[in-house]
């Protein structure tokens, strides 16, 4: 662990390194003099203080591990997702809450904006609905971010499908932290949260765009659902093109604005265009390992209490996006117990919360 935590340490450095000094502990043990014959006296590794400073963080990050159950995974280990190896700038470590399979057979990442529109968000669980029924298990990726991330891991978990969050921070913190619950259901329902940083590493900024990178690495083919005509998702696409992973991007009405990362990366010929879960499995030559099936009804009415099975009969009854208000009038119950209602329905993932507080189905 404090091996893979010296600064810039990344899976070709630390094959090299060890080449030439033999182990991890012989690192720690080595005198300056003697790292920096081997480094270059100009090397900052070859400090003994940074060394031991970096070695006593890695023992209290082993004590907060061991009392949360997050496992870390070594890049030796058979554990560690095989194809986040072939990028030479990945981390030589991850640590993990949740009992999923990072090598899986079939991966795909997930991304967007996070200003997604309805129609994103009902693209995001109708193909992952429709994709899960033909590459059982496959799993999806993404970011835990507001947007086409979230909905992302939500279509995921409705239709059965094992989903990864790639964290930008330590697991001690849940960012966002309005996610927190879709955290504790992704691990619940076979999936993982993943992240490189320890939990006493500070949130930057550029952890995001760092975070990107392990979202690319991990799939077979990353996906843009949703983007601006800038934006972390486009970021995130091109570091795929970079691994020679394939991309593909979902098209929209030129007049859209978060189409328009999209059509520009199709217009460019760097992505494939993206209909549907078949036009995904076509271009990547996948096996469909089971028919179509009929799709499945959510037993939601076995987890909902009285006033919450009302509150979604309304909505299932209207094609448009109600008034949180309208729905407390329709019922003839107070405003705030329709309001919290709503409020612990999105937290369950069975309904979107719309600008102008509006609400629909998810």
């Amino acid at each position: 662990m404090a091996f893979a935590a010296m600064p810039g340490m990344g899976v070709d450095i630390a094959k090299q390194l060890l080449d030439i000094i033999g182990d991890e502990k012989q690192f720690f043990l080595m005198k300056e003099g003697e790292l920096a014959q081997l480094l270059g006296p100009t090397n900052r590794w070859c400090s003994k203080t940074t060394r031991d400073k970096i070695l006593r963080k890695a023992q209290k990050e082993l004590d907060f591990i061991a009392d949360k159950k997050i496992t870390p995974i070594y890049y030796t280990s058979p554990q560690f997702p095989k194809r986040l190896l072939e990028a030479n700038d990945a981390p030589i470590i991850l640590y993990t809450t949740g009992d999923c399979d990072l090598n899986a057979k079939r991966v795909v990442s997930m991304v967007g904006t996070r200003n997604a529109t309805p129609a994103g968000i009902k693209f995001c669980d109708n193909f992952v609905k429709d994709l899960s029924a033909l590459i059982p298990n496959v799993l999806i990726v993404s970011g835990l971010a507001y947007g086409i991330d979230i909905a992302s891991h939500r279509a995921a978990i409705n239709h059965g499908a094992p989903t990864v969050a790639v964290m930008a921070r330590g697991l001690n913190h849940i960012y966002p932290a309005v996610h927190r619950r879709d955290a504790v259901n992704i691990v619940n329902h076979g999936g993982a949260l993943v992240t490189d940083y320890m939990s006493q590493d500070e949130l930057h900024k550029g952890n995001f765009l760092a975070r990107n990178r392990i979202i690319a690495a991990l799939a077979d083919v990353t996906i843009v659902v949703e983007s601006a005509s800038h934006g972390g998702s486009l970021v995130t696409a091109s570091i795929a093109m970079g691994y020679n992973r394939d991309v593909m991007a979902v098209p929209g009405r030129v007049t859209d604005e978060m189409s328009k990362g999209c059509n520009k990366l199709i217009a460019a010929n760097r992505a494939a265009l993206l209909s549907n879960a078949q036009q995904l499995i076509d271009t990547m030559m996948w096996e469909v390992e089971a028919q179509p099936t009929m799709p499945r009804q959510l037993n939601l009415f076995d987890e909902l209490n009285d006033t919450e099975r009302e509150v979604v009969n309304v909505l299932r009854q209207s094609a448009e996006p109600v008034y949180a208000n309208d729905i407390a009038r329709v019922l003839q119950r107070p405003a705030y117990l329709v309001t919290s209602t709503l409020v612990e329905l999105d937290f369950k993932g069975i309904i979107v919360t719309l600008p102008g507080s509006r609400y629909q189905l998810a």
